[in-house]
């Protein structure tokens, strides 16, 4: 048996306690003329996953919709039947079950259910779905929804706010830190305003806010080594995105999407993920976008053995980096950062062999200003091609620096690049690289 989070959620929405709900289902199976006898335990088994006999599913969508105010359905309620065409998954239901079942992961985030944390990243077929649904017909017509709160252009500037605030977070804390405040704001603040009232133009600015603001759950997720829960939220992103008209903010998530596949070795699809970003934002993606995604495909080429098409990734990366105009790209795109480029491409040139090159780009990478976060990572790469060269007293000052940049945050990913580069210390076998090893074990003993 699986959760019943939509139910949860609606149970949390309309007010009700589980020793509530029993009492009302009693009640309105006695109006039917039934002898029913349900306390608090039972509802506490229903929202385990067991099913409800009978009328029983009927009598609580009607119990709900009273306390709610507007239709409730079996799906709404997570007891749909299975394998008929509207139990489907969130992403090829109608927009209004969509929200019900994103904001119905939130709030499970948000409490922190193990179902939620624990839930494995999918690869093929489930993995490719969404971004085949998001860049393929049809598109929603009317993205208007009738509900308690109404939605103000007030509201839609509060949550690019705090997209915002919680990227800096991410950027200065890690996503270990931040990741529980912003899945809190989207439970307690994103969430009604999704569910409001709004018309269909104000309701594609709200669903570009909340899916920019949701991409950075994913981010801090996937920063959290959650990796399947990271996926999910992308996945929610992606569907807001198309429900928003914005092509270019649906490609910045299908990045995200190729970034987490290339961590997560699967190669071609990072091609083919990056490919469709490309393909279906056309004239609407920025150079900072189109160069990321260029030199991403570059490192799953170089990954796959395939020099030639890696070595065209790096050029167009290097052409679009080239046509970054800063204040003329969206606030998604700013971690497209002087520097960025140059770092990506030195670990495609790094898988391919090329040694030099690769140091010429990671030393530009960490010549170029950038936040802490992003300098840990340039730093770690310049390290490794050091260690590489076979120059170790150099990659061991390069490692002091980088283990000073990252105290204070809390980033699984940062530490996986700690650990790599102790490791490769440690082989070295010189004293300063001894010494640089023993400063990142003192890092890392600190626990997350």
């Amino acid at each position: 048996m699986h959760p019943n989070t939509l139910l949860d959620a609606l149970l949390d929405e309309a007010g009700i306690s589980h020793a509530g709900l029993a009492a009302h289902v009693n009640r309105a199976g006695r109006a039917r003329g039934l002898a029913l006898r349900y306390e608090h335990t039972a509802v506490a088994r229903w929202l385990k996953g067991q099913r409800p006999r009978g009328q029983v599913p009927d009598l609580i969508c009607e119990v709900l919709a009273a306390r709610l105010h507007r239709a409730v359905t079996l799906d709404d309620i997570g007891l749909g039947v299975a394998g008929s065409t509207s139990a489907a998954v969130a992403h090829g239901s109608p927009l209004s079950a969509f929200v019900e079942r994103t904001t119905a992961l939130w709030r499970s985030d948000e409490q922190q259910r193990p179902h939620v944390h624990g839930v494995q990243a999918v690869t093929g077929t489930p993995a490719v779905m969404p971004v085949w649904e998001w860049e393929n017909p049809p598109e929603d017509s009317d993205v208007s929804r009738d509900g308690r709160t109404r939605v103000s252009t007030a509201d839609i500037a509060m949550l690019g706010a705090a997209r915002a605030h919680y990227e800096q977070m991410y950027r200065k804390t890690g996503g270990v830190a931040t990741r529980q405040r912003i899945v809190g704001f989207l439970h307690s603040e994103t969430a009604p305003l999704l569910r409001g009232a709004y018309g269909d133009g104000l309701g594609r600015q709200l669903h570009r806010a909340t899916g920019a603001l949701v991409a950075v759950a994913g981010i801090c997720a996937y920063d959290s080594d959650a990796l399947g829960l990271a996926q999910r939220y992308f996945h929610q992103a992606l569907r807001l995105a198309k429900a928003s008209g914005d092509r270019g903010l649906g490609a910045y998530v299908v990045a995200l999407l190729v970034n987490q596949s290339l961590f997560m070795g699967e190669y071609r699809q990072a091609v083919a993920f990056a490919e469709a970003a490309l393909r279906s934002a056309g004239e609407r993606i920025t150079p900072a976008l189109a160069a990321d995604l260029a030199a991403m495909q570059a490192k799953a080429y170089a990954h796959l053995g395939d020099g030639a098409a890696a070595l065209a990734g790096i050029r167009r990366a290097e052409a679009e980096a080239e046509r970054i105009r800063p204040g003329h790209e969206p606030a998604e795109t700013g971690y497209v950062q002087p520097g960025l480029v140059n770092v990506q491409v030195a670990e495609a040139l790094l898988s391919l062999g090329d040694l030099p090159a690769a140091r010429e780009h990671a030393r530009a990478a960490v010549e170029t200003p950038a936040h802490d976060r992003g300098r840990v990572h340039r730093l770690a790469m310049l390290c490794q091609i050091e260690l590489r060269q076979g120059e170790a007293d150099a990659a061991a000052r390069t490692a002091v620096e980088m283990t000073e940049r990252a105290r204070g945050m809390e980033s699984q990913r940062l530490r996986d690049r700690l650990r790599l580069v102790r490791e490769h210390l440690l082989a070295s076998d010189c004293g300063d690289a001894r010494q640089a090893a023993e400063l990142i074990d003192g890092a890392l003993r600190v626990p997350l």
